[in-house]
């Protein structure tokens, strides 16, 4: 999964408080975040290494990535353009040989993805209340399940004649497993959608408006756990 517009673990966690005792209608939550993004200092290196022949995540890119969510978490005056939840899930880190190990890397930005949106939802119920935050997030759902309803290989547009785009099979398939998460009869987590890969063929799906529906689905997944 690529980043797309809004719709057309690792070792040594701490826990961070995400309730809010000024709003008790918002029930408080304890979310495991790892140490290494939000603790002090300069961000602890301490992500297992890929193996001898493998690559990973870049580790300057996944260092420099876990300074900027500390400080924003921080409320650090002097940051420009805070972390939000959305790039979190966005992010995509270069790989290399010997990087850090992908899989924690991305078990903790998901954790880390958690953290964020909680706060941003308060944030946002503070500004509407509540009843419009849940009639946002029933509008968004109904968005969704009408894309998902669509006949396989009609739910998005088609790439020009001659350019690619993720693989209609795959990601009907792919649709297929949410539409069923979202019948109860299939499990469906949001590292799942967020590490999702589709390949490539000619005149495939629109990459942009399946990244949007995948981020959709993401948003759904942590407005309702």
């Amino acid at each position: 999964m690529t980043s797309g517009a809004p719709l057309d673990g690792a070792a040594g966690t701490t826990p961070i408080p995400v309730g809010d005792a000024a709003n008790p209608e918002i029930a408080p939550v304890t979310a495991p975040v790892p140490s290494q993004q939000l603790g002090g200092g300069a961000p602890d290196t301490s992500f297992p290494r890929a193996g001898r022949k493998q690559l990973g995540y870049r580790t300057a890119d996944v260092d420099q990535f876990l300074l900027q969510a500390r400080r924003t978490y921080e409320g650090d005056p002097s940051l420009t353009t805070p972390v939000t939840s959305q790039e979190v899930r966005r992010t995509a880190f270069p790989v290399h040989r010997r990087g850090y190990s992908a899989r924690f890397v991305d078990a903790a930005m998901d954790r880390l993805e958690e953290v964020f949106f909680e706060r941003e939802r308060r944030e946002r119920i503070r500004e509407i209340g509540e009843d419009a935050w849940w009639a946002d997030t029933q509008q968004l759902l109904s968005e969704v399940k009408g894309r998902l309803q669509r006949d396989r290989g009609r739910r998005f547009r088609r790439r020009g004649l001659l350019t690619t785009g993720y693989r209609i099979s795959e990601v009907d398939a792919f649709l297929d497993r949410i539409t069923a998460m979202f019948e109860g009869n299939e499990t469906v987590s949001s590292m799942d959608v967020r590490s999702a890969v589709f390949h490539s063929q000619w005149r495939g799906y629109d990459e942009d408006q399946v990244d949007a529906l995948l981020d959709s689905v993401v948003v759904l997944l942590l407005a309702t756990r």
